[in-house]
């Protein structure tokens, strides 16, 4: 049963060399894709994330260059927002979304999840994360399920109109980094909502790379 799972991830690992910067679009969920507490929700953002592009909207600091040297390649997001008739209020998931990224070799996926996305954040609490909104807390989740590597943040900022928490998950597929996240008001962990994502992009992920 391992050597059978060891080469299943040796092929999956391997066919993921063939992904180019192309492929990214057709990794993240279309709205089919979406878990049925998304149903409803609209594409309110969605494109290529250059290095250049994705170190504009990181924290303070962080530059593309630094992306370049951590072996990153190119990203694709698709953002759903909440619906103009659905009610806001504490606790509502007002936005879900997918990123596929691709990097020069799935050991710099590993190094970006630990020494940039979950590194990142915790050195970055109680700074201003831009908009009048402040990094209030971080705290490590653990996501199951991922066929490999997964790691897991809650997000907790603040800003005039109050409390807002992100749910992400960062999982692994050969050298394809896989994002899905949760947005809602308050303070509200939402594991699973973004795990019923994160295994929707990898489903997907893996469907593109197989061919």
């Amino acid at each position: 049963m391992v050597e059978r799972f060891s080469l299943r991830e040796r092929d999956l690992t391997h066919a993921t060399f063939r992904m180019t910067e192309a492929d990214l679009e057709s990794m993240v969920l279309e709205p089919q894709d979406l878990p049925p507490e998304f149903q409803g929700y609209q594409v309110v953002r969605e494109g290529l994330m250059d290095n250049d592009t994705l170190a504009d909207h990181g924290f303070r600091g962080n530059t593309g260059e630094r992306f370049d040297q951590a072996g990153r390649i190119n990203g694709y997001v698709r953002e759903f927002g909440a619906g103009a008739t659905m009610a806001v209020a504490d606790g509502f998931n007002f936005v879900g979304a997918t990123v596929a990224h691709l990097f020069e070799s799935p050991e710099q996926v590993s190094r970006w999840m630990h020494d940039i996305f979950l590194r990142d954040f915790e050195q970055n609490v109680g700074d201003s994360v831009g908009e009048g909104q402040q990094l209030v807390s971080v705290q490590r989740l653990e996501p199951r399920g991922f066929f490999d590597e997964a790691v897991a943040l809650k997000v907790l900022q603040g800003g005039p109109a109050g409390l807002l928490s992100s749910t992400v998950i960062d999982f692994r597929v050969g050298r394809i980094l896989g994002v899905a996240y949760v947005g809602t008001v308050g303070d509200h962990p939402r594991l699973e909502q973004a795990a019923a994502l994160g295994l929707a992009l990898e489903r997907r992920i893996v469907r593109v790379v197989l061919g």
